[in-house]
């Protein structure tokens, strides 16, 4: 059972924090997609990040763990369950990469156990994984990948050498929206007494997207505009009131 340090929140870089102070390796493309984000979610949007939507984070982001995540280890393959998304299966059994497994946010992952220090035993698990479908981002700032989804994430997933409670996931991401491969040591910690909670994404979420726009459910159940000035969606298919 593992859990993040979430001291410094869940930017993706852990050492640095979230948005520009990232320093992320984009390309001018995509910085100027990713200063577009920054400057809708000051107004008061979403941004590029549409968990408010309750799309899935898909990978990488989904490494953040904002809760506590399970590790199943098994013969033939790896499950990481965190607490409300769907698994993600790691296959260790040498298989190939299939030809005909449909795009995913997760994407398909293939991994190998390594003996490290040769002393016998494997500690080190290295992944590869690709087939993804989108959009995705690294973080809630709306930090973009490439819109083609053709990202290739690697890990390397060990123990700490001093400290068995803490367990790293150095990743790897290698993706046109970068101008380089770009690694951050991610760093988790085991939860000895978890406690497991029913998490769904659609409770307690006031915020709605209507076509391209996002408002704000208030507590008494009315929409709300979530920046000054914006206009209310289309309402052609409502009677006018009679007065």
């Amino acid at each position: 059972m593992e859990k993040p340090d979430c001291r410094q929140g869940r930017q993706w870089d852990t050492t640095k924090p979230m948005g520009r102070r990232q320093e992320a390796p984009l390309t001018p493309e995509y910085q100027a997609i990713f200063d577009a984000s920054l400057r809708d979610q000051a107004d008061g949007g979403q941004g590029n990040s549409l968990g408010a939507s309750c799309v899935l984070p898909g990978m990488p982001k989904v490494m953040n763990f904002s809760d506590p995540m399970e590790i199943i280890i098994r013969p033939g393959v790896t499950y990481f369950v965190p607490l409300h998304y769907p698994a993600r299966r790691i296959h260790t059994d040498g298989r190939d990469w299939p030809a005909d497994e449909p795009p995913s946010f997760g994407g398909y992952s293939i991994g190998r156990w390594v003996d490290q220090d040769g002393h016998g035993s494997y500690d080190m698990l290295e992944v590869e994984t690709r087939n993804f479908t989108g959009p995705r981002v690294f973080e809630s700032t709306g930090l973009p990948l490439h819109k083609d989804n053709q990202t290739i994430v690697k890990e390397r997933i060990y123990l700490d050498r001093h400290d068995n409670d803490v367990l790293h996931d150095e990743i790897t991401t290698i993706d046109r929206a970068l101008t380089r491969p770009w690694t951050v040591d991610r760093t988790y910690l085991r939860e000895r007494n978890p406690v497991w909670l029913e998490k769904s994404c659609h409770e307690a979420n006031s915020h709605i997207t209507i076509g391209a726009d996002q408002y704000f459910l208030s507590a008494d159940g009315l929409l709300m505009p979530v920046r000054q000035g914006q206009p209310p969606p289309d309402l052609k298919y409502f009677k006018e009131p009679r007065r």
